[in-house]
């Protein structure tokens, strides 16, 4: 089924388990935590990711690190873990989530020798709120190179 914000089914051949609230894959969860921590710590100043990821994963995450470094830190200490969290809207492409599953994605590299330039692309994703969904599409990459190239020539 897939998750609710719209996104992709889970893959049908990955490691999943049924268990009293449904299939799951725990494990992925654990991994993004031990990984971060490890690289960062036990406290991020800004934990990112897709719209998608808010739940169940990020709030996984955060009762995982929470667990840990409550236990594994002073008496007194409160752990936030991560103060603050950006979750982005999504890039769609003919109207559906951008996804390597769906085989409809564009890579920076065949943007920038196809379609537009560095500069054009920023200008795309500075028009759109993060948060939002953003439509990659030939009207939208227009008004992108059209207002950057006002922009250059205020």
């Amino acid at each position: 089924a897939p998750d609710g914000d719209g996104g992709n089914p889970p893959e049908p051949d990955g490691a999943a388990w049924d268990s009293p609230w449904g299939r799951g894959r725990p494990g992925w969860h654990i991994e993004c935590s031990a990984m971060t921590s490890a690289l960062f710590g036990e406290s991020l100043d800004v934990h990112c990711g897709g719209i998608d990821l808010r739940f169940p994963h990020h709030e996984n995450e955060l009762a995982q690190c929470r667990a840990y470094f409550l236990e594994h830190s002073q008496p007194t200490h409160v752990c936030s873990w991560a103060r603050h969290w950006v979750h982005f809207g999504h890039l769609h492409i003919a109207g559906r989530k951008m996804s390597k599953s769906l085989k409809n994605f564009v890579s920076i590299r065949d943007y920038l020798a196809t379609t537009g330039t560095p500069s054009e692309f920023r200008m795309f994703c500075a028009l759109h709120h993060y948060a939002a969904p953003a439509s990659l599409t030939p009207g939208a990459l227009h008004t992108a190179s059209h207002t950057f190239q006002r922009l250059l020539n205020f």
